[in-house]
């Protein structure tokens, strides 16, 4: 069974994100959406999520293609997420560059072929959290 796994607030989805998850199921066999802890989120959007990571999860498991759905790591850049998982696939999405350069930088650290793949825009123009949330 190939495993595949994306990281998100998903705090609320769109079409852009149904889109995502959508091509990322396409990658394997088994979808899982690590979803952004509560703390990660204030750091890295300098707030906190609208709704709390038990909401959150329940809601990203909801959507067609997501087979489970666990909260991230509480510390940035550690991937214990992932080694725990043992993902085959990690798709990340157009906007997740720094998220990219992290994770490339720590394909060192796993002991298995971990392979990224890079999921392109719809409409981002229509469908980014920025403009959406008014960011």
């Amino acid at each position: 069974m190939k495993k595949v796994i994306v990281f998100g607030v998903f705090d609320g989805v769109h079409d852009g994100h149904r889109y995502f998850l959508n091509e990322a199921k396409k990658l394997g066999d088994h979808l899982t959406a690590v979803v952004a802890a509560d703390k990660v989120v204030e750091i890295l959007k300098g707030r906190g999520p609208a709704r709390n990571i038990a909401e959150r999860i329940a809601h990203i498991e909801t959507q067609d293609g997501v087979d489970g759905a666990v909260e991230g790591d509480v510390e940035i850049g550690s991937w214990e997420i992932v080694k725990k998982l043992r993902p085959d696939v990690v798709a990340l999405g157009y906007d997740q560059t720094e998220l990219k350069e992290d994770l490339e930088n720590s394909l060192k650290d796993f002991d298995w072929p971990l392979k990224i793949k890079i999921i392109p825009a719809h409409e981002p123009g229509k469908y980014h959290n920025s403009i959406l949330n008014g960011d």
